[in-house]
This record gives C-alpha cells, structure tokens and sequence, in this order.
C-alpha cells in the first residue's frame, strides 16, 4: 500500500513534481500509466516478471528524463517512447533484437520465417528497401514505439492506413528476406518500393 495519500495531479502537476524528484507525483504519474505501459511490455515478452522489470526500469528512466518532455505531444505518448526504448535496449542485451523489430501488431507476435536469423544491421538494410511510406510507418510502429492512432496524426493518415502500411512494409520485408535468413539481391528493391498506395 503507497504511503501517500492519492492526491489528483494535473499533468503539469505531475511534470513539474517529478522534475524536482517528489515521490508523490512520481508515484501518481506511474499509478496513471503503468498499466498500460505494463501491457505493452507484456505483448513483447513472454513472462511477467520480465515485463515488470522492463516496465520499472523505463519508469526510471521516464523520471530521469522528465525534464526533456517538450509537451508537444501527449506525455503518454512521450512516456510509451521511452519505455520502448527500454524495451529495445533490453533485448539488444539479450541478443534478441531481431525478435523486438518484428513484432506484429500491438496484439500479437507471430514468427516470421527468415528473420530469426537476421542481425539489426541486416533487418535495417531491408527496411531501407521498402516503399518510402510503409518504411516509415514500419520504423515509426517497430523502431519507435508509435502508436497507429500516432502515426496518423505525424504522417496525416487513418489508421486504418497505418496498419495497412504496417501490414504491407511485413509482406515486403518476408518477400525480401531468403528462407535461409539472406537478404535477396537488391534488384529486388525496385520492385518493392513501387508498391506503396494502400488499394481503395
């Protein structure tokens, strides 16, 4: 049980007491969003305790960053970002990185053939041969922890269109990838990033 009582903050409130280290509104700020952040972490990996531990240390880092919110966007937004992050940082640890950047929709993983093999370096150079918009989508979605709803608003489309661009830069990268984990010649890139309008 908190030994604070559970005083309401406004989000500035909340940005200006966790900027000075009071416990108080770092305890508010983590009781409003840890659940969700919780979640997230959750989707991308396989046990609790590990998400607990990623979630903890990306509030820890939120706290220590606090004072870089700009606010030019939700602190939501701003804290899922970092937690990503962390998120990132931690299978870069453990050598899987390559699992992280392909993770499907929010709902779900499913393994894709060829990548279990794949190293960053060559899961990027892949990205980089897909249709200039599904490529930022994929990057905003898989790199930078963007929401769909997000990448609407930073690239003015629905989300339905994010998704489908999401969907679309997956295919690709499954079609350019070899089932021995190489990536296919690069006379293959032409040809997909031809294809970049979403069908009507």
């Amino acid at each position: 049980m908190s030994i604070f009582s559970k005083k309401k903050y406004s989000e500035d409130e909340l940005l200006s007491g966790c900027a000075i280290n009071d416990r108080r509104a770092q305890e508010a700020l983590y009781r409003i969003y840890f659940p969700e952040m919780f979640r997230m972490c959750r989707r991308y990996t396989t046990d609790d305790d590990t998400a607990m531990d990623i979630t903890n240390t990306g509030f820890l880092r939120v706290f220590k960053k606090i004072h870089l919110f700009g606010q030019k966007g939700s602190l939501e937004g701003w804290i899922r970002r970092v937690i990503y992050h962390c998120m990132a940082d931690h299978f870069k640890k453990n050598a899987q990185y390559k699992h992280f950047l392909n993770l499907d929709d929010h709902d779900q993983s499913v393994p894709e053939r060829g990548l279990d093999t794949l190293f960053e370096a060559d899961i990027l150079s892949a990205v980089r041969m897909l249709p200039p918009v599904s490529q930022e989508v994929f990057r905003l979605f898989a790199l930078e922890g963007y929401s769909h709803a997000e990448i609407a608003i930073n690239l003015q489309i629905s989300e339905g269109t994010s998704k489908w661009h999401l969907s679309n830069a997956r295919q690709k990268l499954r079609d350019l990838i070899a089932p021995d984990g190489e990536i296919k010649h690069k006379k293959n890139a032409k040809l997909n990033r031809k294809s970049d309008a979403r069908p009507l």
